[in-house]
């Protein structure tokens, strides 16, 4: 299956409306999720961390009981190779290909590489044992990119995230905000969340030109990074076996 990255976005630096990716599927945050990280921008990692548990996880899950029914005698190591390659070249890609230009632009791109970053930890996760759907990935994720330094503060941060999403369900956002400000907020969040260099990147999006090489480089390298801390977590946490079908 590929992957595309969003190509939507305003040409000026302060968009004039949100701009969330046009197609719902894996390879890039659902518009609902956009529209949750635009109201509230602070918690905007968390609030993608909830969602790629809730929409990934499953998926991550299915390819590992794939992939160990086709292989049985394939060590997590080989399961685990095989993701880093397929999301550290999506990674890859969508540094190389995304059109959108400015800040809608950059915040587009850093979001994607989030979303693609998430989709890497929860299938090297299900790679060596771990269940991709539970609720600790989150957490996982939160602390495998550098959002908090310890578990204890990520799951804190979780748990008002999701105290958040389910008050603006009931009560819709909390007011106009002057929308350029909130994009850049979003964006340095999302951008950090993806990695230091993709922070970078992001602020050089709007100079024409140095985009697409730098932020071919920094998709992967960013990426990279984030592979060789989430294969020493759950190798360092030992074999597990994933929960199967539930019975009837």
């Amino acid at each position: 299956m590929t992957d595309p990255a969003p190509v939507d976005g305003e040409p000026d630096a302060v968009p004039t409306a949100p701009v969330p990716p046009p197609v719902e599927e894996p390879g890039a945050p659902p518009a609902k999720l956009w529209d949750r990280m635009r109201d509230d921008p602070h918690y905007a990692p968390e609030h993608l961390a909830l969602e790629a548990v809730r929409r990934l996880g499953p998926e991550a899950a299915q390819w590992a009981a794939r992939e160990r029914a086709l292989r049985p005698d394939a060590p997590p190591e080989h399961l685990a190779d095989q993701a880093v390659r397929k999301f550290v070249n999506h990674a890859r890609l969508s540094g190389a290909v995304s059109g959108a230009a400015g800040l809608p632009g950059a915040v587009i791109d850093v979001g994607v590489l989030a979303w693609t970053q998430a989709r890497l930890v929860l299938h090297v996760a299900a790679a060596y044992g771990a269940d991709p759907t539970h609720p600790d990935r989150a957490t996982d994720l939160l602390v495998l990119q550098r959002v908090h330094k310890v578990a204890e503060t990520a799951r804190l941060a979780l748990g008002v995230a999701a105290g958040r999403e389910r008050a603006g369900a009931l009560f819709g956002s909390a007011g106009d905000r002057a929308l350029g400000r909130v994009m850049l907020q979003l964006g340095v969040r999302l951008a950090r969340m993806a990695g230091v260099r993709a922070a970078k990147r992001m602020f050089a999006k709007v100079v024409p030109g140095a985009a697409i090489v730098l932020g071919t480089w920094a998709n992967s390298s960013a990426t990279k990074e984030l592979a060789d801390r989430t294969r020493a977590l759950y190798r360092a946490a030992g074999p597990r076996q994933l929960p199967g079908p539930r019975r009837p």
